[in-house]
């Protein structure tokens, strides 16, 4: 029984330390945004979204930047097959296209949430 407990604790034990990331102060915006993408290539969600997070809270001022990081954020939640969450969080980015000033924020991720929202619509037509 020993023998197998020390084994089992010690993969539990680097299985928690593999989800957590330890993001610097000094990545900048871009360097935030290649490690996200960089986690998103290796299906590693968890910590894609954690620097999505910190991309978002360190530049809350700069609306372009915090769209980026919620539309990603609600991205991988509807790859994660989270669809509700994603539907929730995807509408909450075309708020920001209902403003006065929506011109000047990027267009991109008005189209890509509301493709992902038709996308997510179409799936939950097919299961009913």
């Amino acid at each position: 029984m020993k023998r197998l407990l020390i084994p089992l604790t010690l993969a539990l034990l680097f299985s928690a330390c593999a989800s957590t990331v330890n993001i610097g102060e000094d990545l900048s915006p871009a360097e935030l945004i290649q490690r996200a993408n960089e986690a998103m290539d290796r299906n590693r969600y968890k910590i894609a979204i954690k620097y999505y997070e910190a991309l978002r809270d360190r530049n809350q001022s700069n609306i372009d930047l915090t769209i980026t990081a919620e539309y990603h954020i609600a991205f991988i939640h509807y790859k994660q097959g989270k669809l509700e969450q994603a539907r929730e969080e995807l509408n909450a980015v075309l708020e920001y296209y209902n403003s006065p000033d929506a011109e000047l924020l990027p267009q991109h991720f008005k189209r890509l949430s509301q493709i992902v929202l038709q996308t997510i619509d179409d799936k939950e037509k097919r299961k009913k």
